[in-house]
């Protein structure tokens, strides 16, 4: 993709923000400073890697803890030839060329949780379904997609800590977040009881967050590549003793009967997704904002105490703190006099705070860390998303 200059983007949310375009372009010093971090360009190229390549992860159906019983076959009597087919890697071969609509790409089969996040996060778009995490990044790159919906943390789980590998590997920006709720439901076919049930499919998280039910079924467990995915076997095997855990969307686009909702072991599960975009959104000051950064630190002691003070020192509050080995220099070996050596990883430091980059106090604050890290980019500046 050649690397042509095009106008600076941003989100129609902040049209009535004071700070719009036309502050931003009479205020030299604010924009120099944007992109010193990476965080507006108007330059559009291809991403290049900060990280060797790797390949994704390929979760598949894993029938060591149960089997899927063919003798009882019941078809779904819903038809599901006009659902999407997901994306892969290599089906990311041309742009798209129909701007009239928003389209969101995700990862995971129709029906997904991150496909309900983009529905929330856009009611009217299109959605689209990829494969693989690194599909994702992909299609917003190749312009076969507007905006990406990515999960990036829950609240019983942890951190994808995949995805944000895959930060450093693509230079898509984030703007903006949703925070969704997780209901699993167990479905099953058509007349099909709980009770009848001898095999369990879904995501390997999913399965662990509904523990006390499985349980108390007492079936097998089988892992699939995500919810949705488990619900679209269910219904295309017609197995009446094999049910999923997905959410009523599943449920509800595959023809499948909600058998039991709200399974999960804790009441309180939510998943964040972030959306990402080519081009960054113009930061705001009228709305509460979170950003992101990446950075590495120079050695010597002290130093992540000293990084993580800038914020402090401005009073800016700090809503995550992630930290990454790095691939291409993972242990560093730090001499010892008495007793040889020792090793320590290298991390790349992800850190939310929330402040916005259109505050002088975000700005001194990214300005001092400089002063501390090898490296420091910007991910995102975007407004926090405080609905569930």
């Amino acid at each position: 993709m050649s690397s042509n200059v095009v106008p600076i983007c941003f989100s129609a949310n902040y049209a009535h923000s004071k700070w719009g375009v036309t502050h931003l372009l009479q205020n030299k010093n604010t924009i120099s400073k944007l992109r010193k971090w990476g965080c507006l360009s108007a330059n559009l190229g291809q991403s290049r890697p900060h990280l060797e390549d790797e390949k994704p992860s390929d979760l598949g159906l894993n029938s060591g803890d149960g089997r899927i019983d063919g003798s009882q076959v019941t078809k779904c009597h819903k038809d599901l030839s006009y659902l999407p087919k997901p994306l892969s890697s290599s089906d990311l071969v041309a742009p798209n060329s129909d701007g009239s609509k928003v389209r969101v790409a995700y990862k995971g089969a129709p029906g997904a949780y991150s496909e309900a996040a983009a529905l929330k996060a856009y009611p009217k778009c299109e959605t689209v379904p990829c494969k693989e995490f690194e599909s994702v990044f992909k299609a917003v790159e190749l312009w076969l997609v507007d905006r990406a919906i990515l999960q990036i943390e829950n609240s019983v789980a942890g951190s994808a800590h995949r995805n944000y590998d895959l930060f450093l590997r693509h230079r898509l920006h984030i703007v903006g977040e949703v925070q969704l709720s997780i209901d699993h439901c167990l479905l099953g076919l058509p007349d099909v009881q709980k009770e009848d049930l001898k095999c369990v499919l879904s995501h390997p998280q999913a399965l662990d967050q509904c523990k006390m039910m499985m349980n108390e079924l007492n079936v097998g467990k089988v892992n699939t590549e995500d919810t949705a995915g488990a619900a679209k076997i269910v219904a295309t095997k017609g197995a009446r003793d094999t049910g999923a855990i997905a959410s009523s969307r599943a449920a509800e686009t595959y023809g499948l009967h909600i058998l039991s909702n709200k399974i999960q072991d804790d009441s309180d599960n939510v998943t964040r997704f972030l959306i990402l975009a080519r081009e960054p959104i113009i930061p705001g000051t009228d709305k509460p904002h979170k950003t992101s950064i990446v950075f590495t630190l120079e050695e010597g002691p002290g130093v992540l105490f000293k990084a993580l003070a800038v914020f402090a020192l401005r009073g800016i509050s700090l809503s995550k703190i992630e930290s990454r080995p790095q691939r291409n220099r993972p242990v560093r070996i730090v001499d010892d006099r008495n007793k040889g050596s020792a090793k320590y990883f290298d991390y790349f430091f992800y850190i939310d705070f929330e402040a916005s980059m259109a505050e002088p106090r975000a700005q001194y604050a990214l300005g001092h860390l400089q002063e501390l890290s090898r490296f420091l980019r910007v991910l995102g500046c975007y407004p926090v998303d405080t609905n569930l």
